[in-house]
């Protein structure tokens, strides 16, 4: 086992693996490529450094024939870069992978044939497979182990009401609307060679999130919110120190939304990244919490940028993912919350951390290669894995950020992909992509998906930008705050600001700039299709926002629109709540609109689309109009052909409409070309 060979490197390449070898660039990106895309996902290190483990994401190739599914997750092991081994029979789908304390297993939930998700282990020197806990008759969500390895905590689904079972299968299956909830149990199981039949329920309040055992093996931490409900788990979760002697809580009082957690190895203080208060947007600021009083003390409170992730080393240090606008940085924090330096990583986006033998490893995505594994030395990140050998055939268009000013003096940061080959002089067409939220942030990192056009749109011609508009994160809480109050006000004019900015960097064609974006990026563009219709000449929305006044009525989050965003209800100005609304402006829709949006979306109701079509259908008649519903999808796509099919469904809009700046062509057929693969027979 070599891979302690990485904590003696004394410096590497910076973006090891990130240059894109320009001899191989021979094809532009097709959404066939996006289908295909593999990223790292879950990434675990043992606690002695002697081995990694991460899984693979992927999804079903429809476009070679494979049978249409959601994300799968395959387990690797490894101990020196690029060497990964599948260590589980194909076809096993597994997700939260871990060690045991020892380090003598990988450790991963699983469901098995007929069975309920529950936590399996399997060797790091070869061996079969084997079940170490269970919860009889629910799925195992989350587990920690006992420092000592002899027990292990589970998070488990809520028990069966078996009456209300009875009654569904006699027929009596109505729904109580948020009435009929139950929260999922906290158990601990003791291991050994036998499976423990019976582990001891834990009595801890409101819904459980996740549950960490301190190396102290005294006390245990855990997020927990009042309910199930999604708008409790987003403004209510809170953290709490769990006495393992004698079960006393002390809850740790955050005031807003709270993100990643860990333990220090000394079990005297946590790392906690959460909100500043109530109103803030998103968990960005990084704090250390005494673990025997639960006070907190923030260390990055009002900087412009947003922390991500945090990993305490074995030595004490504090590791931290930085996010500063479209870059990130790895900072390393002295116990006591003192910098001891920044680590800039190059063109690599820094995601995710964690932590063995004092080698720390990390996800990282660049503009040339989507989610991999790194591992991290004094000044260096190595590559470890290359999931899309295939993407070195790619001709990629250039990539950059890019600052402009708002008509208001507000600088805005994006992030700029240029058309493949040379730009027409008079300016491409652009594609504005804008992010959701807003309390979120693009980075200069890979871009490309199935609702991001980003290089397939370059391969094709177009420029792209992705605006970190007014709401964003990565510049501080005070930013991220501009858009409140204020909803399609600031924040969708820096989208029209934009525009203009590249129009006079001859960037983009006056005449033919689209915009596309799901869910608040959605509602954008819905704003930019009907109230700023003479600007954008195509569009592209997805699970959007049209209507305010009747969104707080249909959405599983009205709490949190409140708080960090609305700052009013709509009945304190029913006015104003009306005039921010696209669908008041449909009358003056001109702008060719495709609405796509899941039948089975919670978040923003699949009667925002609606409303939308029906009124430009009705009072713009000539406009150019699509409404494409995904059965049985959510609040985006999971399934493989559902993806795809929207890949396909937004470039063909925006080639019929926005590369010839024609609004009055003929809408293309309700069935887009394919292009799958089919076995001959």
């Amino acid at each position: 086992m070599l891979l302690r060979r990485a904590a003696l490197l004394l410096s590497l390449p910076l973006a090891a693996g990130v240059a894109l070898p320009t001899a191989l660039a021979a094809r532009p990106m097709t959404p066939q490529d996006v289908a295909r895309i593999e990223y790292t996902a879950g990434i675990a290190i043992s606690r002695d450094g002697t081995n990694i483990a991460y899984t693979t994401l992927s999804r079903p190739d429809v476009t070679k024939g494979e049978e249409n599914g959601s994300a799968r997750q395959e387990l690797f092991l490894a101990n020196a870069p690029m060497q990964g081994r599948a260590w589980l029979p194909e076809g096993m789908e597994v997700s939260r992978i871990g060690f045991t304390p020892d380090g003598a297993m990988v450790t991963f939930l699983w469901s098995a044939e007929d069975e309920k998700r529950a936590l399996w282990g399997v060797p790091v020197n070869g061996g079969p497979y084997r079940k170490l806990a269970e919860i009889d008759g629910a799925n195992v969500t989350s587990y920690s182990f006992a420092p000592s390895g002899s027990e292990v905590y589970l998070i488990a689904a809520p028990a069966k009401d078996e009456e209300r079972e009875t009654e569904s299968e006699a027929g009596f299956n109505s729904r109580v609307y948020e009435e009929e909830l139950h929260t999922a149990r906290v158990f601990v199981a003791s291991l050994g060679q036998e499976i423990d039949a019976e582990p001891r329920q834990l009595e801890l309040p409101g819904e459980v999130y996740s549950f960490e055992v301190a190396p102290n093996g005294e006390f245990a931490v855990f997020t927990s919110a009042p309910t199930p409900l999604v708008d409790d788990q987003y403004t209510n979760l809170r953290a709490n120190i769990l006495n393992l002697f004698d079960q006393s809580v002390v809850r740790v009082e955050t005031p807003g939304k709270l993100g990643d957690i860990e333990i220090s190895p000394d079990s005297r203080q946590l790392s906690m990244i959460a909100a500043v208060d109530e109103n803030d947007p998103a968990a960005t600021t990084l704090y250390l919490v005494d673990a025997t009083t639960g006070e907190f003390t923030a260390l990055n409170e009002g900087a412009p940028e947003a922390a991500v992730d945090a990993e305490w080393m074995a030595d004490g240090r504090l590791a931290s993912v930085i996010h500063v606008g479209a870059q990130s940085v790895l900072r390393y924090y002295s116990d006591s919350g003192e910098v001891l330096g920044n680590v800039d990583p190059g063109e690599l986006i820094l995601t995710g951390l964690d932590q063995g033998g004092n080698i720390l490893i990390a996800t990282a995505n660049s503009p040339a290669h989507p989610s991999e594994l790194f591992v991290a030395s004094r000044g260096g990140l190595e590559r470890w894995t290359q999931h899309n050998p295939w993407l070195s055939e790619i001709d990629f268009g250039n990539q950059r950020t890019l600052t402009y000013t708002a008509r208001d003096g507000q600088e805005i940061e994006g992030i700029l992909i240029e058309p493949v080959g040379e730009p027409p002089l008079g300016g491409s067409p652009l594609i504005l992509d804008v992010h959701g939220g807003p309390e979120s942030h693009e980075s200069n990192g890979w871009v490309s998906s199935y609702s991001s056009p980003g290089q397939v749109a370059a391969g094709q011609g177009y420029a792209v930008f992705l605006p970190n508009y007014r709401g964003s994160t990565g510049y501080g809480t005070a930013f991220s705050k501009q858009h409140q109050a204020d909803a399609a006000g600031k924040e969708f004019d820096d989208l029209v600001d934009a525009k203009r900015a590249l129009v006079e960097q001859l960037v983009a064609d006056e005449d033919r700039v689209g915009v596309t974006g799901g869910s608040y990026g959605g509602y954008a563009t819905a704003w930019s299709s009907t109230r700023y219709s003479e600007e954008f000449a195509a569009g592209v929305m997805f699970v959007g926002i049209s209507n305010l006044l009747s969104k707080l009525g249909t959405t599983d989050i009205p709490n949190e629109e409140f708080l960090v965003h609305a700052r009013a209800q709509p009945w304190d100005n029913y006015e104003f709540t009306i005039e921010r609304s696209p669908v008041t402006y449909a009358g003056q829709a001109e702008t060719p609109l495709l609405i796509l949006h899941g039948e089975d979306d919670p978040r923003v109701s699949p009667t925002q689309s609606l409303d939308l079509y029906r009124n430009i259908k009705i009072r713009k008649p000539e406009t150019p109009l699509r409404l494409v519903w995904y059965p049985g999808e959510g609040h985006g796509n999971a399934m493989a052909a559902a993806r795809y099919d929207y890949n396909l469904r937004m470039m063909e809009w925006f080639e019929t409409f926005l590369k010839t700046g024609d609004r009055t062509a003929e809408v293309p057929s309700p069935r887009p070309d394919l292009m799958i693969e089919k076995d001959e027979e």
